[in-house]
């Protein structure tokens, strides 16, 4: 089953992140900085994702709101 595999490699992926950040106490400046850069950048990333998404449903949600208040009544002739 594919979805079997996804949650296999999710949970292998999760046990190297874990025994890097156990080893991260004893580990070089080298790989400390390394580490740094990569969560830095990460961390970054969804940031920009969250503003952009964020801005955009904003941009959207505030045009609809504009139609519906442009909107008048019809007039009964």
């Amino acid at each position: 089953m594919p979805s079997t595999d996804f949650v296999e490699e999710i949970r292998s992926v999760g046990d190297r992140l874990l025994l890097k950040l156990q080893g991260l106490p004893k580990a070089d400046p080298v790989e400390l900085v390394a580490f740094s850069i990569i969560v830095l950048f990460t961390a970054t990333v969804l940031l920009l994702l969250l503003l952009i998404c964020s801005c955009c449903c904003t941009h959207c949600c505030s045009r609809r709101r504009e139609r519906k208040s442009r909107m008048w009544p019809r007039r009964r002739r």
